[in-house]
């Protein structure tokens, strides 16, 4: 009989050993995150101006004069930090996906672990690019879609430098994580815990969920809320579309 810290006999994994393995990754992400947060901390200067900008454009149209503010002396200091602390999420981000899939391959097949390999890339890419299509394409129009509502009731708005990149850098996680849906769908599929049938079916009720999800996850205005709802729905259409692939590869490869 094994003891609480060796392998069984079939080559899995005890709890100790899970639990070891655990431990060892989260110190290597935390490396691997201290390390970008240095790099993101250096250029921080250059992302704020790139922060600021969809604030300032969207002020210029609406005809209102008006800059970000701080209401005390540290704010500068702490918001500084905030903004490297978010870029070596953004930075890091391929190096903590390797090692979450690295954590999740140790209790999969061989036949399985494969996929590990396009899932690390493909999770770092859907993550950036969604990120960077908040700040890109959506911050602008859900700007001038909020503060138009404080010009509309004849308020100024008064937005402080905190309140602004908390809302931007949040805003972008949220859409890093969201456009993780294909690899989802994928992934599900390749397990065989999904078929293909299955997510033709419940395709509007996913849909519902998503309107659903996106309401809760962004502001509370139509314009944010369809801003992601949308692109979630043709990310899902995409993850269907892979999944068919995969399978019709995967038929491919066995007839042959």
């Amino acid at each position: 009989m094994s003891g609480p810290d060796k392998s069984t006999d079939d080559g899995r994994m005890t709890l100790g050993e899970h639990l070891e393995e655990l431990r060892r990754r989260i110190l290597y992400a935390l490396a691997g995150f201290l390390a970008a947060m240095g790099v993101g901390l250096a250029i921080t200067p250059n992302l704020i101006g790139i922060l600021k900008a969809p604030y300032l454009h969207v002020m210029a149209r609406l005809g209102l004069e008006g800059n970000l503010v701080v209401l005390d002396v540290s704010a500068g200091l702490v918001n500084y930090l905030k903004v490297g602390f978010y870029a070596g999420i953004v930075l890091s981000s391929p190096w903590l996906f390797y090692q979450l899939w690295a954590f999740v391959a140790v209790g999969l097949y061989p036949r399985e672990r494969r996929h590990v390999v396009w899932a690390v890339p493909t999770c770092s890419v859907l993550f950036i690019g969604g990120a960077l299509f908040f700040l890109f394409v959506v911050a602008d129009d859900v700007l001038f879609y909020l503060l138009q509502m404080s010009k509309w009731m004849g308020v100024m708005p008064l937005i402080t430098f905190s309140s602004h990149v908390s809302f931007m850098t949040s805003m972008m996680v949220v859409f890093g994580l969201a456009f993780q849906t294909p690899l989802v769908i994928v992934t599900l599929r390749a397990l065989g815990i999904v078929s293909m049938r299955a997510l033709h079916r419940y395709r509007r009720h996913v849909i519902v969920g998503i309107l659903i999800l996106a309401a809760l996850m962004t502001p509370p205005d139509p314009f944010s809320q369809l801003a992601m709802a949308v692109p979630m729905w043709l990310l899902y259409e995409l993850g269907i579309l892979l999944s068919y692939l995969l399978v019709r590869g995967r038929r491919a490869s066995e007839a042959g």
